[in-house]
């Protein structure tokens, strides 16, 4: 695989402003151009081996932060909310020269369906990671519980990579803690937070917020007329397979990929396998 650096970009338009990288090969066959969306509580580097995979693949792939993530400013008003998501989106869409296939996990893929499905010529394709719209109300509390629980931060990197092995007991911990930089920031009093905002979890009342909407998703994804993949993790405890059963018969062109040995991060848990179900969907769809 050739080496590919990234090209980071900022759409400033008035909004929060958001970052992201461009990965691109230009020694490659152009091919389709992807646009990939993170989970809450990540950031686009959660993407990027996959992204530089598949641009050495020929495709033209951007990694987006949602707004509160990353490096993408936080909401000045507090607005998280599924609309909000979806606008940003609409937002980054409207400076791509073509409809890209949208490649979504976690909250990118319910911000992803939102707008495949209620935007009808806003996308190419879409690939949802672990994302139906009937969850296991068990996995998003183990999720919502783990964001949670960290919100004064780490002493040092040691306890994030502590944390982070607890809540993924199936992947090695970390020896290398400054790859951990990407997902914390430290402030002045010395402590390592989550780089997202901790008002995308709670609202100014201290209640915790909904990111999803049932009825509206269920909606969207009987209105998805663009090629479309589901891909499972077969250990999440988020998607079943009643779950993912269920999202084909509301999107019957969908294809399904139960990744093995997998779990919710599917991207972290085994990205050789996912990069190359991606690209074998696209490439069987000519995308």
């Amino acid at each position: 695989m050739s080496e590919i650096s990234p090209i980071p970009f900022t759409l400033d338009d008035g909004h929060p402003a958001l970052a992201g990288d461009r990965w691109i090969d230009d020694d490659a066959p152009r091919r389709s151009t992807l646009l990939l969306l993170h989970g809450g509580g990540q950031t686009r580097h959660s993407w990027d081996r996959s992204a530089r995979a598949l641009a050495a693949r020929g495709h033209d792939v951007y990694t987006l932060d949602l707004r509160g993530h990353g490096d993408s400013e936080w909401a000045a008003d507090g607005d998280y909310d599924l609309d909000a998501f979806a606008g940003d989106l609409l937002r980054v869409l409207g400076t791509l020269p073509t409809a890209p296939i949208l490649i979504g996990a976690s909250l990118g893929g319910i911000t992803s369906l939102c707008v495949a499905g209620e935007h009808p010529d806003a996308a190419a394709g879409l690939v949802l990671v672990d994302v139906v719209v009937d969850v296991e109300p068990e996995g998003i509390q183990r999720i919502q519980n783990f964001m949670n629980t960290h919100l004064d931060g780490f002493a040092t990197l040691d306890e994030v990579a502590d944390a982070i092995a607890e809540y993924t007991p199936e992947r090695k911990r970390s020896r290398n803690l400054d790859s951990l930089r990407k997902n914390v920031r430290q402030r002045a009093d010395g402590r390592w937070y989550w780089h997202w905002d901790p008002a995308f979890m709670r609202d100014s009342d201290d209640e915790p917020r909904a990111h999803s909407d049932p009825e509206r998703l269920g909606a969207a994804a009987r209105n998805v007329t663009v090629p479309t993949l589901v891909v499972r993790g077969r250990q999440s405890d988020v998607v079943s397979e009643e779950g993912a059963r269920a999202m084909l018969e509301r999107i019957p062109h969908a294809e399904l990929v139960d990744v093995g040995g997998a779990g919710h991060m599917v991207v972290g848990d085994d990205n050789q396998v996912f990069a190359t179900a991606i690209d074998d969907f696209l490439e069987s769809r000519g995308l």
